[in-house]
């Protein structure tokens, strides 16, 4: 059974024990809400380390003005549930206040990589992102912390402030989960009405088909990108953006660049859907 925390006094207490016998630690960071692509990284957490820990934190600082705080599903019973049966060991839980007792102060931020694609469109959200991160970093002080690729952004943001602060965490990012049409497991699926949720496979369409062109030998990226964008908006969705960057600094490619990333986020109903696919240039 998960052993639910509350407190960061509590939770470091907890863990020491488990230093002091030199068992490794993992953490799983999550705002909760939790689907099958959260449990992939609860599985990669509790297979590679001894002890797992997963967070439940929805972060007021990663929310937009246009972008509802309040309105985000909060599911606590259902996700100890999961948690308890993926043999998570502890959930930490904390309050708002816990977090940031005295509000928000100090901030960080990765300038490089939060100021474009999905930092473009949510400014802000990758510094509320990095600077939670950095704190629960702090709480936790765990050995490896994973994360799923379907933020691909948001792991290159994490990657680079851990290596940046020096920071004693190794960050394993783990495959994007899918469901059998090629959806991206997320929690804004459940904002999809039926009609919507048989259109949004169109997106990871659009993302196969523009690494099929990359690796047949096409190096136009530009038409690759903009046909991307038309496939999207013909299948009934608002894109954002529809880009190709080099996988390691997402900066736009030259062609002797061989590791690729293909980034998208489209809107569809409610929803803001985002995705990506890897692909390596011939």
């Amino acid at each position: 059974m998960t052993q639910v925390i509350h407190e960061i006094a509590a939770l470091r207490e907890a863990l020491n024990e488990h230093r002091l016998n030199r068992q490794s630690i993992g953490f799983v960071p999550t705002m909760g809400n939790l689907h099958a692509g959260h449990m992939d990284l609860m599985r990669a957490c509790v297979q590679r380390c001894d002890i797992s820990v997963a967070s439940i934190f929805v972060n007021p600082m990663q929310f937009g003005p246009n972008e509802d705080f309040d309105a985000y599903p909060r599911t606590l019973d259902a996700d100890l549930a999961q948690l308890s049966s993926q043999g998570v060991d502890y959930l930490f839980a904390p309050t708002v206040r816990e977090i940031y007792p005295d509000g928000v102060n100090t901030q960080i931020e990765v300038p490089s990589l939060s100021n474009i694609l999905e930092g473009a469109s949510r400014p802000g959200h990758f510094t509320g992102v990095a600077t939670v991160v950095a704190k629960l970093f702090n709480i936790v002080q765990s050995d490896v912390a994973f994360f799923g690729r379907k933020d691909y952004q948001q792991l290159a943001v994490i990657r680079r402030m851990v290596s940046d602060l020096l920071l004693p965490v190794e960050i394993q990012g783990v495959p994007t989960g899918r469901d059998a049409d090629g959806v991206a497991l997320s929690s804004r699926n459940s904002y999809l009405s039926q009609d919507e949720r048989q259109t949004a496979p169109v997106i990871y369409q659009a993302l196969r088909w523009a690494a099929e062109q990359i690796t047949s030998g096409n190096l136009d990226y530009g038409q690759i990108e903009r046909s991307g964008r038309e496939h999207i908006d013909q299948g009934g969705l608002k894109t954002d953006y529809f880009e190709i960057r080099c996988a390691q600094n997402l900066t736009a490619p030259g062609h002797s660049q061989k590791s690729l990333v293909i980034l998208t986020a489209a809107q569809l109903g409610k929803a803001r859907l985002i995705d990506n696919i890897e692909v390596t240039a011939p």
